[in-house]
């Protein structure tokens, strides 16, 4: 999503977030690198020394393939209400 939406739903969800960074701040969507890459450059990290954090293993390979450290987490119904979360990942991750 873009920055602004992500920063309204930080707030609205009481989350503590120093940096949030949106589709807009890369011009490009996950999966693909560039956005990986770029959040690195503007934090001024290098990919090692980066984590993404998501519930999709397509994002999590491919911040992996840009060198970032990976971490699965659980979302519960995140595609589809209807059916139970998948609470285990299809890969090793972090």
């Amino acid at each position: 999503g873009n920055t602004r939406l992500l920063v309204d739903m930080a707030k609205h969800a009481g989350l503590p977030w120093d940096t949030i960074l949106g589709a807009d701040v890369s011009e490009a969507y996950k999966p693909m690198p560039q956005v990986y890459l770029r959040a690195c450059e503007l934090l001024g990290v290098e990919p090692d020394r980066a984590m993404l954090v998501a519930a999709h293993d397509y994002d999590l390979d491919a911040a992996r393939r840009c060198g970032l450290k990976t971490a699965y987490v659980v979302r519960a119904n995140a595609h589809d209400p209807s059916k139970a979360a998948v609470v285990k990942p299809r890969d090793g991750w972090e």
